[in-house]
């Protein structure tokens, strides 16, 4: 098992985007999103690529939705699980609801938050189903190991990303 850093936010706060910072500076970290933790799987078993999987989405998306529901018919963690079995260092962009987040924590995951204002937010793209438990579940988590404000411009954003990466290189790589 690699190490974990684990991203939460609402939508269109940044959270891939801090990822895609965070890996820039972190050699030996991928990206492994929950979703990509099936895709991986079903190209292993079919001799493709993730790449092949991710460009032509619509052709195996029946597929991919029924290997999603038997993992989750085997343990509703299977595949988090598979994502914390990784020999890789993983950076997991996309944790949205509290068990997600207790499961990676379990297995000693740094947990970063992304925050951003409704309006900063809706400037980037259009919010939809902002009451949904994915959107609000984590609200008023207060355990985060490093918190992002992400209300500002970018290279503010990067400024924070490389405080991170500081504090992750000094107290948990």
């Amino acid at each position: 098992m690699g190490k974990i850093i684990v991203i939460s936010g609402k939508q269109y706060s940044g959270k891939d985007t801090v990822a895609k910072l965070l890996l820039e500076q972190l050699a030996g970290f991928v990206r492994v999103g929950i979703g990509d933790a099936i895709k991986i799987t079903y190209a292993n078993s079919h001799s493709l690529s993730f790449n092949e999987i991710e460009q032509n989405k619509h052709l195996y998306r029946n597929d991919l939705i029924k290997l999603g529901n038997w993992g989750r018919e085997q343990n509703e963690d299977y595949w988090l699980k598979n994502i914390i079995d990784m020999r890789e260092n993983v950076i997991v962009p996309d944790i949205r609801v509290r068990h997600e987040l207790d499961v990676f924590k379990n297995h000693k995951a740094f947990a970063i938050r992304v925050n951003a204002s409704y309006e900063s937010r809706s400037k980037r793209a259009v919010i939809t189903n902002a009451n949904d438990p994915t959107e609000t579940e984590l609200d008023n988590y207060e355990d985060w190991d490093f918190i992002i404000d992400n209300d500002s411009d970018y290279d503010n954003l990067k400024t924070q990303v490389q405080n991170l990466v500081f504090i992750l290189r000094k107290n948990y790589l």
